[in-house]
């Protein structure tokens, strides 16, 4: 029997989220495995993946903040607003005359804190069902809604000068739903001059460092996460009886308890270390948002 957990992996360029899920499924032997948040096949690093039950905290995962590495070329244009895209532009000579160290750290500036962005058009958001990137290699003329988002951080750390072109080395720390592309994207053609994206590497998602994953070659028998410790770092670990438990698990509200949570969500975990679910307020009630499978005795 496959325990659930949640398993850390770095993944390396040249695939796809769902191949590396499809290759858990196969280390471990069990079809119910699952990842919190895409990454592009271009991309390395950090994927979060759920084992069995464990699936079910990974809603809980999507929405934690993030941190980049990545190198931003500017000079070109590509249709992907990464390097896996055509160049479809680039700069002439005499448009570098604007793009000064000041520039750059006034575009960096502008793309920082709370900002509006768009997509880039070749991204897994679904547009009337279908995934952006499905409808672009059909032909079509796709243009996504801006959404909200939060770049906390937006640091170079090094540079370049290339042939036509300069590159920044850069860490994002920044909100889920922020498209590091699109940052590449939207400096480059602040500055005049085009940009992509020629490396992304993802190093950490909420509480999960890229420095405690396994790799691609190492899913036999990888160590996992149980789901107590996932859950216990991803929200306010709360400590209940063995009654509490069992009322939880019975769809019992705690009466009274609400203030023992922090925040609206916190883990419950039974005097055995086992995770019982996921608890929010309800009035002044604690309430199951979630019920984690028992573990059989």
């Amino acid at each position: 029997m496959v325990s659930p957990g949640i398993l850390l992996v770095d993944k390396p360029s040249g695939l796809t989220s769902h191949d590396v899920v499809a290759r858990t499924r196969r280390a471990f032997g069990t079809r119910k495995v699952g990842h919190a948040g895409t990454l592009d096949p271009m991309a390395t690093g950090l994927l979060v993946l759920g084992i069995e039950g464990a699936t079910r905290l990974l809603t809980y995962v999507v929405g934690a903040d993030k941190t980049y590495h990545a190198t931003i070329r500017l000079g070109q244009t590509t249709g992907s607003d990464d390097a896996d895209g055509e160049i479809t532009a680039q700069a002439a000579p005499d448009a570098w005359a604007g793009v000064t160290p000041e520039a750059i750290a006034a575009g960096i500036a502008a793309l920082t804190g709370d900002i509006s962005q768009v997509p880039s058009a070749v991204s897994a958001i679904k547009v009337d069902g279908q995934r952006a990137y499905d409808r672009v290699r059909a032909g079509e003329d796709v243009v996504l809604a801006a959404r909200d988002v939060v770049v906390s951080r937006f640091d170079v750390v090094s540079e370049r000068a290339g042939e036509g072109t300069h590159d920044l080395d850069v860490i994002v720390d920044c909100s889920s739903g922020t498209y590091i592309r699109a940052l590449a994207r939207d400096l480059g053609a602040a500055l005049g001059v085009g940009g992509h994206l020629t490396a992304l590497r993802r190093t950490r998602v909420g509480p999960f460092d890229v420095e405690d994953s396994v790799t691609i070659d190492a899913l036999e028998g990888a160590p996992t996460l149980t789901p107590a410790e996932a859950a216990g770092r991803i929200l306010q670990p709360l400590p209940v009886s063995s009654d509490e438990a069992r009322d939880l698990r019975h769809g019992k509200r705690l009466g009274g308890q609400a203030g023992r949570l922090e925040g609206a969500l916190a883990a419950a975990i039974d005097t055995d270390g086992d995770l019982v679910g996921i608890v929010e307020k309800r009035g002044p009630d604690l309430k199951s948002a979630m019920n984690m499978p028992q573990v059989a005795s």
